[in-house]
C-alpha cells in the first residue's frame, strides 16, 4: 500500500468482502477489489486462514474493510458522501443502497445492509451554498431538510419561489 492514510470500516465476521463487492458493483469509475487477506494466525474475532481484510478501491479512494465482529457496530458518525451529478445518477444509487437490504434516513442519507452509512448528495445541492441570494440558498435548506433521497428538481422549485 502507498496511501499514508487508508479508512478501515469495521465489519461482523464474514461481511467485509461481502460489502466490497457490492461496493464495486454500483458502477463507481476507478473501483475494485484489491486483495483479500487471511488471518496468519488466530486472533479474537477468527481463527488462522479466515479471511481477515478486504483492501478495495471506490473512485480511486482505497479502503480497508476489517472482519472484527459485532463489538463495534456502524453509526452515522462516519459515511460515505458520493457527489452525483444529477437525478438520474443520485436516483440509481440511491435505489441501490436502499434496495439492496439498506434503509432510508433523512436529508440523503441512507444506511446499506451492513450499517455503513452514505450521503446520496447531488453537486447541485451543494451549489445553493454558493448562490448569492441568500433567500435561494434558505429556501432550498429548507426543502432538503424534508427529503429523504434529494429530489434536485424540488429544491430548483423551492429555490426559485424564494427569489
Amino acid at each position: 500500500m502507498t496511501d499514508k492514510i487508508i479508512p478501515c470500516i469495521w465489519y461482523d465476521l464474514g461481511q467485509a468482502k461481502k460489502a466490497a463487492e457490492f461496493y464495486v458493483s454500483l458502477g463507481l469509475p476507478d473501483s475494485r477489489i484489491d486483495r483479500v487477506v487471511a488471518s496468519p494466525s488466530d486472533n479474537p474475532s477468527s481463527p488462522a486462514g479466515a479471511e481477515l481484510v478486504v483492501e478495495f478501491t471506490l473512485a480511486g479512494r482505497r479502503y480497508v474493510g476489517l472482519n472484527g465482529g459485532p463489538i463495534f457496530p456502524q453509526t452515522e458518525a462516519v459515511s460515505f458522501m458520493i457527489m452525483t451529478d444529477d437525478q438520474a445518477e443520485t436516483d440509481r444509487l440511491w435505489d441501490a443502497v436502499v434496495g439492496n437490504g439498506g434503509q432510508e434516513s433523512q436529508c440523503g442519507w441512507c444506511k446499506d445492509r451492513w450499517g455503513v452509512n452514505w450521503q446520496i448528495t447531488p453537486r447541485r445541492l451543494m451549489a445553493f451554498y454558493d448562490d448569492p441570494n441568500p433567500a435561494r440558498t434558505q429556501a432550498a435548506f429548507g426543502a432538503m431538510m424534508t427529503m429523504k433521497k434529494i429530489d434536485i428538481a424540488a429544491l430548483e422549485a423551492a429555490a426559485d419561489k424564494a427569489g
